[in-house]
């Protein structure tokens, strides 16, 4: 499911499935862990984690035709991606994602809760895809989008337009960092040189973060237009 590598102060996990690494909670499980590993070996002050994927998709978002099984199986996925974005929000190191495909709903959701985010000038696209399955928002979602996206205009983009933005696009709007021809593991290098103090920058983003942190005790909650059944005929078109 995934692997992780280090490289100097440099942590690399990748997503190793063959297939659209759609966020199944046994997909999460895997990723805690090596979350753990990064925590208890890294030196806080000069380390770094880079998230990447194997293949040509990064995550096609939650595993949503295994979640039309039963009710809680959509239930469960949120309270394990929820507790995989209070890990890595807590993290104190540097995180960053490089990007080598398409990122869709809740993968494109995952790529932001990183610090930085690169990605591949020719392959990929970060996509917001709820309006087009016909699946509501949930409202962590847009706390994250709005901690991460600076304008107002962007998160129309992205939300109510569910434009598919590639690097230089997300680049343009202030939603990827970089644009590059490969991997790239500079930005990390150059950013641990600074050594700063791990406790003190994960308290910073904390702190960045405290919209999206007052939303993460809630469940997939969309509104008052959104409910089980309506969630359920949804997810039976998929």
């Amino acid at each position: 499911m995934c692997t992780l590598e280090k490289r100097g102060n440099i942590f690399l996990l990748t997503l190793t499935s063959i297939d659209e690494h759609r966020l199944h909670p046994n997909l999460i499980d895997s990723i805690s862990p090596a979350l753990h590993t990064v925590r208890s070996e890294s030196n806080s002050s000069s380390s770094a984690l880079i998230t990447t994927t194997q293949g040509k998709l990064f995550s096609n978002g939650y595993d949503l035709k295994w979640a039309l099984v039963d009710p809680a199986y959509q239930q469960l996925m949120s309270n394990k991606l929820r507790s995989l974005v209070s890990d890595l929000i807590s993290l104190p190191i540097l995180i960053i994602i490089a990007i080598t495909g398409h990122a869709s709903a809740a993968g494109f959701v995952f790529a932001l809760c990183h610090d930085y985010i690169v990605m591949h000038k020719d392959r990929g696209f970060l996509y917001m895809s709820e309006l087009d399955i016909g699946y509501p928002i949930p409202i962590w979602f847009s706390a994250l989008v709005k901690c991460k996206v600076g304008s107002p205009a962007v998160w129309r983009e992205v939300v109510l337009k569910a434009a598919k933005l590639k690097a230089e696009m997300g680049v343009e709007r202030g939603i990827v960092d970089s644009a590059h021809d490969g991997v790239e593991e500079t930005l990390g290098e150059d950013l641990v040189r600074r050594n700063w103090d791990g406790k003190v920058y994960a308290g910073c983003r904390k702190t960045l973060y405290v919209g999206l942190l007052n939303k993460l005790g809630s469940d997939e909650t969309v509104g008052d237009y959104g409910d089980g059944e309506a969630n359920k005929k949804t997810l039976s078109k998929l």
